[in-house]
């Protein structure tokens, strides 16, 4: 007997897409002539015309991107008609650079939970963390079913193991080809090609028409693991008549085709025949089990032991390995307390770590406070990515502490993208002819970008949009309209701590981090208020104590006086006395160092 959590493999309700099928459900329709009623210009003014979400024109499919638009990251989209919605992807987002001692940023899912009732599943197009990483915390609080494909599912549940969820989460493995009927929807996954196997696009057949969402995807005509994309059920929708096409926009700008993920094969072969005397370091992407295949395959080429090092690395590995997606040659990979047993000439490294998270392997390797390896001069480290915008310094740091060590260290064609550039986004639009245009996965540029793209291959300028995260568009064959606004906004993670980092915490420690803080304790009689002791000042991040005595001579002179100054006026509101404390304080040191510290006066009562 099946245990209520195990993940179960789709069969029961799976329609195999056929002329028959599709003529019997009520989501197809014909082709009209109408135009959308709105365009990226008209967008301020349609909110004005549509202030609530729940109202609008109350007929028609409304797509809810609560994530995943004007930035890079934490994809999740809504898709609502009537009482049924479905959610496509539930990602994470890493934390700006603003964003001090956050861990990593979550959707915003108070509008799912206002309408919890009418959400039927997640269904997730691949496993990469943008798209599966806040499934964990998601989940929680909205305990409704996953589809994804076998691949993607092995590292959900990987995620979920992590995590004491409070009920079994559902989890339904599906198959290319199939598809799944949820509530008035009928979603179909499609196979694509992406940095990651298993990848999947959506065909979404709702009453309103056919939505096609491609998830992250690019156009391989050699992929190292499986298939290639599925453009003949691409052509077949278009053929039938796809009313909206949301498209990955992240290589928009970048003309021509991406290379397809064989090339760094080649790549990988000539680096392991070059460096033939060092050892061999790869920092890539755990999630990339095409690229770690690669490394495996060069490595068992040229007689090489490999050692892999990351938790998560390790997790995806022992995952894709499972699963029947890493080939591993029996006896390949070793252990790290092994290595000392084998030259460095016989060893590969893979490791977490390219895009320069200071905790992870390959930094702390850098930094020399890794616990079982050390950069020794001559060890020659790949890195095999693009840094992600916004890392760029912290890639930088890592590759400078690495040659100062010694070690060589390649960047250059070691990395193609996973995403489709132009012609690769043209060939989708031509197979598919959308009547509207929706640019997802990308910051504004990438979006206004790929919005002028659509409109040079036909699509007419009313019929692209461009969405923000939270914007409810309701869609129909007739128009198109911004019906309202949802809450969207992040959520923080900071430690085990989930959305109890606000703005203003946020500000605190911007505060400190810049300016430092001081501390004033007093010790004040119960009912005189008279002053027993103190003031003590307690200083950290501002100055060095003992080289300005002096100043803090003064800093205590000019809070006894705002003190003697309360009392002469018979102020005994502690309020009132530490808001007076704190304004003279901060007042003279500014104007002595024009420097403005968090100051946090504390006072204790003695009877």
């Amino acid at each position: 007997m099946k245990k209520e959590n195990e993940t179960e493999l789709l069969f029961g309700e799976t329609i195999p897409e056929t002329e028959e099928t599709a003529r019997k459900t009520p989501v197809t329709r014909k082709r009209m002539a109408r135009t959308s009623s709105i365009s990226i210009t008209e967008k301020k003014a349609s909110y004005g015309r549509h202030k609530k979400a729940k109202g609008g024109l109350g007929h028609g499919l409304k797509i809810i991107p609560l994530g995943g638009l004007e930035q890079i990251g934490m994809n999740i989209t809504a898709f609502e008609y009537e009482d049924t919605i479905i959610v496509v992807d539930c990602g994470l987002s890493f934390p700006e650079d603003d964003m001090l001692g956050i861990d990593l940023v979550i959707p915003d899912i108070s509008y799912l939970k206002e309408n919890i009732s009418k959400v039927k599943a997640f269904v997730i197009t691949h496993g990469h963390e943008d798209h599966i990483g806040a499934l964990p915390y998601v989940l929680k609080e909205i305990n409704v079913p996953v589809y994804a494909t076998k691949l993607t599912m092995g590292l959900i549940e990987n995620k979920l193991k992590e995590h004491v969820l409070p009920r079994p989460v559902k989890r339904k493995i599906v198959k290319y080809g199939q598809s799944v009927n949820l509530g008035c929807f009928r979603v179909e996954f499609i196979r694509t090609n992406h940095s990651i196997s298993d990848a999947a696009a959506l065909a979404i057949f709702t009453p309103a028409g056919i939505i096609v969402h491609t998830g992250d995807f690019k156009v391989d005509y050699t992929p190292v693991n499986g298939e290639t994309i599925d453009l003949q059920r691409f052509g077949e929708l278009g053929k039938k008549g796809v009313l909206a096409l949301m498209c990955d926009s992240t290589n928009v700008m970048k003309p021509g085709y991406t290379m397809s993920e064989k090339t760094v094969g080649k790549t990988f072969d000539n680096i392991f025949a070059d460096n033939d005397r060092s050892r061999i370091i790869v920092a890539t992407f755990a999630s990339n089990v095409d690229r770690v295949q690669q490394v495996i395959n060069s490595a068992e080429k040229y007689g090489r032991k490999v050692v892999v090092e990351g938790r998560s690395m390790v997790n995806v590995i022992s995952t894709a390995t499972e699963l029947g997606y890493l080939n591993v040659p029996e006896n390949i990979i070793i252990d790290m307390e092994q290595m000392k047993n084998y030259p460095s000439e016989k060893l590969v490294l893979i490791t977490t770590g390219s895009q320069g998270e200071a905790m992870a392997a390959l930094s702390r390797m850098a930094a020399n406070i890794h616990r079982k390896v050390s950069i020794e001069p001559g060890d020659t480290v790949i890195f095999s990515s693009r840094p992600i915008p916004g890392n760029e310094k912290s890639v930088s740091k890592v590759i400078n502490e690495l040659s100062e060590k010694g070690a060589k260290v390649i960047v250059q064609d070691t990395h193609v993208s996973g995403h489709a550039s132009q012609e690769e986004i043209k060939l989708i639009y031509t197979l598919t002819k959308p009547k509207y245009a929706i640019p997802v996965h990308g910051e504004y540029q990438h979006l206004k970008f790929h919005a002028e793209l659509a409109q040079g291959l036909g699509v007419p300028k009313e019929n692209t949009i461009i969405l923000s995260s939270g914007d409810v568009l309701e869609l129909t064959e007739e128009h198109a309209a911004l019906v309202g606004k949802v809450q969207a906004q992040g959520i923080m993670v900071d430690g085990l701590g989930v959305g109890d980092v606000g703005n203003i915490v946020l500000r605190d420690r911007q505060h400190l981090s810049e300016n430092g803080l001081i501390i004033i304790v007093l010790t004040l009689e119960k009912y005189t208020n008279q002053l027993l002791a103190g003031p003590d000042i307690v200083s950290r991040g501002f100055v060095y104590v003992r080289e300005s005595e002096y100043l803090m001579d003064e800093a205590k002179n000019i809070v006894y006086a705002a003190l003697e100054r309360c009392l002469d006026n018979n102020v005994s509101d502690w309020t009132k006395i530490k808001t007076e404390v704190k304004d003279s304080l901060s007042d003279y040191l500014w104007k002595k160092m024009k420097r403005n510290p968090m100051i946090l006066p504390i006072i204790m009562e003695v009877e």
